[in-house]
């Protein structure tokens, strides 16, 4: 099967290309980002700082409908559905990262990183 791939950066040449070999087009929903310089290079919602992690954590640990996120995060519909359909293509690679920085939270949770009070038991 072959595919022609559409997308803002493709020149109509090509489009027409695709219509008179009569190929099916692929169409991309440009909603995910990544930026190594926003929320540490994980997977984002372009617009937004919100990760696609977020999202995930939202519906499936807090079992949130994606209407409830969306309204929660001032998202649209299709935002939320773009972040599930990315986490679920790369679901391992995220569920590491989310493992990764809940250690970390407690790590530093254990170290009091950021306290400002002295514990009350030490």
């Amino acid at each position: 099967m072959k595919f022609c791939f559409i997308g803002p950066v493709k020149d109509r040449i090509k489009s027409r290309r695709c219509e008179a070999q009569k190929m099916d087009t692929m169409l991309g929903i440009n909603l995910i980002a990544m930026n190594p310089e926003v929320r540490a290079g994980r997977p984002y919602l372009l617009g937004t700082t919100i990760t696609v992690a977020d999202i995930a954590i939202a519906k499936i640990f807090h079992r949130l409908e994606p209407e409830e996120i969306a309204e929660n995060h001032n998202l649209t519909l299709p935002q939320v559905y773009a972040a599930l359909a990315y986490y679920y293509d790369h679901k391992a690679e995220i569920d590491a990262n989310i493992q990764e920085r809940r250690r970390l939270a407690a790590e530093m949770k254990e170290k009091r990183v950021g306290s400002r009070h002295q514990s009350l038991f030490g």
